[in-house]
């Protein structure tokens, strides 16, 4: 999977080097409540923040759109975790053995699984400073005036994220009844997510889902699986 490309308007934080850890306290503004990072939920809720557009930003369409794509990037997950096909391995899909979210998250390194989220030498998960630095933004808007849509897209991804990691429950998966994409079977489910840019694709036997599928959500595009049960 690979991480969004990021606008460069960016607020450029003195001490930014910190940032580097992922582990300062949770940046805060009124009507806004974030985990800290270095607990999974925070964690996850970055990564959800991290892969949608907010107002300004390249793909941004609309409230609703970022937020079906938090979910379906949070479900991409869970099926790489929970459900993967018959015929098919973990290690195939994930590049990793693990029942654990955030190893699955930073397998690979720094520009492994998902480009930007990984473990420190102490073995502690974290994020390139780019991550925290667009939430201190993010954040900073949300705090001006009354809370609007950039509070109710960082609390959405809070919300996700700790439903699945502290609840355990998920939203209804929108792929998950796909049988047939352009004539190919496949598996249902989304397993990966790269930019919607041009002919970008995870490669191997990785299905683009169309946008006559909405395959397209918050600037990403997903993909299913080719199913090999005849």
């Amino acid at each position: 999977m690979e991480s969004r490309p990021k606008p460069s308007r960016r607020i450029l934080l003195a001490g930014a080097w910190l940032l580097a850890a992922g582990l300062l306290t949770a940046p805060t503004a009124a009507g806004v409540d974030l985990a800290p990072a270095q607990s999974p939920e925070g964690y996850v809720a970055r990564l959800l923040i991290n892969e949608v557009p907010f107002p300004g930003e390249r793909g941004w369409e609309s409230e609703a759109d970022s937020k079906d794509a938090m979910r379906q990037v949070l479900l991409v997950l869970d099926a790489r975790l929970k459900h993967i096909p018959a015929r098919y391995t973990q290690r195939q899909i994930a590049s990793i053995q693990t029942d654990d979210i955030i190893d699955l998250m930073t397998a690979g390194g720094i520009h492994g699984q998902i480009d930007g989220f990984y473990r420190d030498d102490r073995g502690r998960p974290v994020t390139v400073p780019r991550v925290n630095t667009r939430l201190e933004y993010l954040v900073g808007i949300a705090s001006k005036g009354k809370p609007g849509t950039f509070a109710r897209l960082l609390n959405h991804a809070q919300f996700l994220a700790s439903s699945y990691v502290l609840r355990k429950e998920t939203a209804p998966d929108l792929f998950a009844p796909l049988k047939v994409v352009s004539g190919t079977p496949v598996t249902g489910r989304a397993y990966s997510w790269m930019t919607d840019v041009g002919d970008f694709h995870p490669g191997g036997r990785f299905v683009r889902i169309p946008d006559d599928e909405q395959g397209g959500l918050g600037g990403n595009r997903f993909f299913t699986l080719q199913n090999l049960v005849p």
